[in-house]
């Protein structure tokens, strides 16, 4: 950024802040600053919350996060595969949309099954929570 932009951008932001003055307020940082395609909010909340799967697939301009097959160790005999997709650079409810595989061992095999009542839903939930958590300690910065 050229110096007279960053003056004009800094002398923006000081008359902005300024005017909110002892106010109860809360600045929120701006959901579509971002260098990646999605909004980085999501991005983020979203990496973090299946981080612990192993990922075979992240692109962070297509908002597309797929992980390969993960067993938790205390139920072995059950496996869950996520594809987690950022569908807009705003931190909405309805740009996020996670999609989720299970299956179960049977007969020395794996055989596909429904997929938990609520799942989904906790798992978005789950990263909508973080994104907003990471959205306002970066607005307290």
């Amino acid at each position: 950024m050229a110096l007279p932009s960053k003056i004009v951008t800094i002398a923006w932001l000081a008359c902005s802040l300024s005017a909110c003055g002892h106010s109860h307020h809360q600045v929120l940082a701006e959901a579509k600053v971002s260098t990646i395609g999605v909004n980085s909010f999501l991005w983020q909340a979203s990496l973090q919350t299946v981080g612990f799967m192993p990922l075979t697939q992240t692109d962070a301009n297509a908002g597309t996060i797929l992980t390969d097959w993960y067993a938790n160790p205390q139920t072995p005999d059950e496996r869950v595969k996520l594809s987690v997709f950022i569908l807009d650079r705003d931190l909405r409810a309805d740009a996020l949309k996670v999609n989720v595989q299970r299956q179960v061992r049977e007969g020395g095999g794996w055989a596909d099954t429904s997929v938990r009542a609520g799942t989904v839903e906790k798992l978005e939930d789950a990263i909508l929570a973080k994104a907003r958590q990471i959205r306002q300690s970066t607005a307290q910065n």
